[in-house]
């Protein structure tokens, strides 16, 4: 759930402005073009459900759709200061699902499925990893995800093919998500290793 959902978007309207959302998410955008190929353009939308074949399931501000390769970001999140975040985590998904991690975590998932819910944690463990190196790079100032939220803003499917309502969800304490997005904002891209799921492809797809 996100803290004080009406104030922020007051907040970030009246101090920040959209201009400024919008500019971080761009910064994120340029970011993640710049240092991996095959990166998805971000496509805002007015509204989530019916897009990429999404429904009431599907996060309602961000979400990534493999079959297109586009992130969707709904025109209400551009205003808000953890779009940034948001946007990050899903270029996170696409870094895996362009160079070969999700492939590798999907037959994992497959031959272990009574550990898939383990499995999933480390995905996602990684992604915000690569979110954190991302913003560390775009210049982006993020604050701290639990200054965020007031729990996991994305135990709902944010990612996935078409239609977007069969995605996978899992549910990471906001401790964690935390802990992985320092270790990824420190600009250290090989320290994205959670577990058995090894930096190892990451660093082979970095551009630079």
């Amino acid at each position: 759930m996100y803290k004080h959902p009406v104030l922020k978007i007051l907040f970030a309207a009246i101090v920040y402005g959209s201009a400024v959302q919008a500019d971080a998410v761009d910064d994120v955008e340029k970011a993640a073009m710049a240092s991996f190929e095959s990166m998805p353009r971000v496509q805002t939308v007015s509204e989530m459900p019916g897009q990429c074949g999404a429904d009431a399931n599907v996060n309602r501000y961000v979400a990534y759709c493999t079959s297109p390769n586009i992130i969707l970001v709904t025109g209400e999140a551009r205003v808000l200061p953890e779009t940034a975040y948001l946007v990050a985590h899903a270029y996170g998904h696409a870094v895996q699902v362009r160079h070969g991690v999700a492939d590798f975590a999907l037959s994992q998932i497959r031959s272990r499925r009574g550990e898939e819910q383990m499995l999933r944690g480390l995905v996602e463990r990684q992604v915000d990893c690569i979110a954190g190196f991302l913003v560390s790079r775009s210049g982006v100032h993020s604050e701290d995800i639990s200054e965020l939220f007031d729990e996991d803003p994305l135990d709902d499917v944010h990612w996935g093919r078409n239609p977007l309502r069969i995605g996978p969800s899992i549910s990471v304490e906001l401790a964690e998500r935390e802990r992985w997005f320092q270790i990824g904002l420190n600009g250290d891209l090989s320290a994205c290793a959670p577990g058995e799921f090894t930096s190892d492809l990451l660093l082979r797809a970095l551009r630079f």
